[in-house]
């Protein structure tokens, strides 16, 4: 069957389109009269027919609404929640052709964004695509709904039950969600500012056991012991429960100002053969299986022989710089958030780990002091947040003239900008690789060795 051409796209029209590819959030590439529509649910190589959602000046945003020829990669999702919780984008393909999908979006950006010929080697895919997180974060709506965001909205989908976070996660949400409506207390509205209860967040290790912390819009909550009851019953895992204060009309979830309710304010998990106690705001990555694959490989491409010096740049509550430390003569770690480098320097003196030192400060400010100060490090790790890095820490980080650079990346596009940059100050991207540590979503993770020209 042809595909359907229209010079004119308007809402409502229906388009036969066969799907050449994936775009960002896994939906389907087709065109229509050479004009780029954006597919919701449709996998690489189907028939379907097409309904226009929005049409503008250069794509089109359709979903499907009748599949004429499915991909025999299609799955039934196994969720009630999808597609309507934006937490999971692709439930509806088997894990396989996830993983492919993946992997091509990491190379294309950096072949294309990057300007970089280096081959993606592999992806590293999950054993394990249910109950993985370690970490989950729970919206609170104003009429009480606890769940997940709707996908591009901030519409709270009161989600009873997630395939993809630790059971312990999900008991203490369902109490979450009890006590206020036992207690009346209001969820926030991010709308008026009113409110009192805005999210849930919860930490899970490898023993099972959980740090609960509820962030709320005051310093105090009606109710707390009743709270803090109905949390350690649902959840006798719970080592600790924690109050956070959010006053501010933002999108960020975590306040300045903390108060423990009950027990330990921190929770330890062991990652790469380390005890590492976490408080909630450290940095830890959510997969604990597929993030010991991910940092072997960072530590491979950084070619450690024991006589090294290596700077690690966003080092969280220090797990690269310690898996590190076993491997180098020595190692600083850079963090801005305190809480993490407190985290990162009772972990350095819990493991018996001595050739280690942390600073509290941005990237490139740390980077730049400690190059005056003399530090010429032979490695730098950076593993910084989705926006990458800044133009500041990549010049930083140059200026220092190491001899590689491992850049661990949880989105491909300012990974391969920021591979752009370092190219013009001399650094080539040698190798790479993607890592799924987030099964059923559109993220993937990915890590690339850089060589200074000349080694």
């Amino acid at each position: 069957m042809e595909v359907t051409a229209s010079p004119e796209l308007r809402k409502n029209q229906i388009h036969t389109v066969r799907v050449e590819g994936y775009a960002l959030g896994g939906a389907g590439v087709a065109r229509v009269g050479g004009r780029v529509v954006f597919v919701q649910g449709a996998l690489r190589g189907e028939l379907c027919r097409a309904l226009i959602l929005k049409a503008g000046k250069n794509a089109a945003f359709a979903k499907v609404q009748e599949l004429l020829e499915p991909s025999v990669h299609r799955a039934r999702p196994d969720c009630p929640y999808f597609p309507r919780c934006g937490g999971c984008a692709l439930r509806h393909m088997e894990y396989a052709e996830e993983l492919q999908l993946k992997r091509e979006r990491v190379q294309d950006a950096l072949r294309r964004i990057g300007g970089s010929s280096v081959a993606v080697e592999e992806i590293l895919g999950a054993e394990q695509i249910f109950r993985y997180r370690n970490k989950s974060i729970w919206p609170v709506s104003p009429n009480g709904a606890v769940g997940f965001y709707r996908a591009r909205t901030h519409e709270v989908v009161n989600a009873e039950h997630c395939l993809l976070v630790h059971p312990a996660a999900e008991a203490a949400a369902d109490a979450l969600r009890g006590w206020m409506a036992q207690w009346g207390v209001p969820g926030y509205d991010e709308t008026s500012g009113r409110g009192l209860v805005r999210h849930l967040f919860a930490r899970t290790n490898a023993k099972g056991e959980a740090l609960l912390c509820v962030v709320a819009n005051d310093d105090a909550l009606p109710f707390e012991a009743e709270l803090v009851a109905a949390l350690r019953g649902a959840c006798p895992q719970a080592v600790g429960v924690v109050l956070n204060t959010n006053t501010a009309r933002t999108n960020v979830v975590l306040g300045p100002a903390w108060r423990t309710l009950w027990g330990d304010d921190r929770l330890e998990d062991t990652l790469c053969g380390l005890r590492f106690r976490l408080s909630v705001p450290s940095f830890y990555q959510v997969n604990r299986a597929q993030c010991e694959r991910l940092y072997d490989k960072a530590l491979d491409f950084a070619a450690l022989t024991g006589g090294e010096t290596l700077l690690d740049l966003y080092c969280g509550a220090g797990t690269i710089t310690l898996a590190a430390a076993r491997r180098a003569r020595r190692v600083i770690g850079a963090e801005i958030v305190p809480e993490a480098v407190a985290d990162a320097r009772e972990n350095a003196a819990d493991n018996g780990v001595q050739n280690a030192e942390f600073f509290c400060g941005d990237a490139s400010e740390v980077a730049a002091r400690l190059a005056a100060e003399g530090l010429r490090p032979d490695v730098v790790t950076v593993d910084p947040p989705r926006k990458g890095l800044s133009e500041d820490a990549v010049g930083a980080i140059a200026n220092m003239a190491p001899s590689r650079v491992v850049y661990v990346s949880c989105d491909p596009a300012t990974l391969a900008r920021d591979v752009k940059r370092f190219a013009e100050l001399g650094y080539a991207a040698r190798r790479a690789c993607a890592a799924d540590l987030f099964p059923r979503t559109d993220h993937v993770e990915s890590v690339v060795a850089l060589t200074r020209a000349g080694l």
